[in-house]
């Protein structure tokens, strides 16, 4: 047997190693991990729209809850894109999300399906955007138009007015102040063959509908101002469409589509979709929807390619373009947005 002063050496030693290595466990988080978030209710978040709430000190991602998992016997049927709520989804570090339940949004100014929030801070209180499809439909046929909120903790909402945009087939608001007073609601009008239009207002009450924004089909626009200029970016379904702007009126298109091609890492084998986008700074995020048919699970699973994940990937900015490397591992920033 060692000499007791040898053996209470070797203890001390072992409880230092433990503590040092206990400290580098807390001092360095795990990387992020993919997806950024699964809905645990019926695996099909989608249409994201995410905000930092400074009075709870942490971020709030508002999106459409699929009913992914909703079984049937007819393929065509698409009931489960609709009766939809919209989940909540918190971080207090921007890293690791929980489920938030769904919003309590009114049913006395919306319906059974509600499609994505667009959530914004203006004038001293927060706003929804919000589409409505008023039924569970089995085909693509119903009608769809867009609401607006209100809300003073982003958990209760209060119903505001019907956007009037002269068409009973709007959807996928994405507003934004382009000068001080000057509100521009740009939104996918269905009628004109899924084209991505504008509209303008002085009060976020009062919508002048404006020309078509691109000729290229599209939905799920999404527009933001980041390194001097203002970027529309919208779901081309071959990947997501990217402009750019001085003005937020005339606009300049980038050649090619951002996340056309699958990931390789488990659950984002599959293109981006319908895009967020959170400005922190000098940083951008986008946050997009991948189905999951890239998957193994849809070898024998033939409807595992509704079920839809969130994911999170930072832009890059090169000589006036955007890049994405959904590869690389990101968050969101554990503080409030600047500016």
């Amino acid at each position: 047997m060692p000499p007791a002063r040898n053996f209470g050496f070797n203890v001390a030693m072992i409880r230092t190693s433990i503590l040092a290595a206990a400290a580098l466990a807390v001092a360095t988080p795990s990387p992020p991990a993919k997806p950024m978030f699964r809905d645990p209710v019926w695996d099909g978040a989608a249409d994201a729209s995410t905000v930092y709430d400074p009075a709870r000190r942490e971020w709030r991602m508002f999106y459409t809850n699929r009913r992914a998992t909703l079984t049937g016997d007819d393929e065509k049927d698409v009931a489960w894109v609709h009766g939809t709520a919209i989940g909540v989804a918190v971080s207090k570090d921007g890293t690791h999300w929980r489920y938030g339940g769904t919003a309590a949004i009114p049913t006395a100014c919306t319906g059974e399906t509600l499609w994505a929030p667009e959530i914004g801070y203006y004038r001293g209180q927060w706003h929804m955007w919000l589409t409505v499809v008023p039924g569970i439909f089995h085909d693509w046929q119903g009608p769809r138009f867009i609401v607006h909120l209100t809300s003073r903790d982003l958990r209760n909402w209060t119903c505001g007015e019907r956007l009037a945009l002269g068409s009973d087939r709007v959807i996928d608001a994405s507003v934004a102040e382009i000068a001080p007073g000057r509100y521009r609601l740009w939104y996918d009008e269905e009628r004109s063959g899924k084209t991505i239009r504008s509209a303008d207002s002085t009060d976020l009450v009062h919508w002048t509908p404006g020309p078509r924004v691109v000729d290229t089909p599209g939905e799920g626009p999404k527009a933001f101002r980041w390194r001097g200029q203002w970027w529309l970016v919208s779901d081309a379904w071959k990947g997501l469409l990217v402009m750019r702007s001085d003005d937020a009126t005339r606009w300049t298109r980038q050649d090619g589509y951002l996340l056309a091609e699958p990931g390789t890492a488990r659950t984002d084998r599959a293109k981006g979709q319908h895009p967020d986008i959170v400005v922190v700074g000098d940083r951008a995020f986008i946050i997009y929807f991948v189905h999951q048919s890239g998957e193994p699970e849809a070898a024998t699973d033939p409807r595992w390619g509704r079920r839809t994940v969130l994911q999170i990937a930072e832009l890059d900015y090169t000589n006036g373009r955007l890049a994405v490397d959904r590869a690389r591992p990101v968050s969101l920033p554990n503080r409030k947005p600047i500016g």
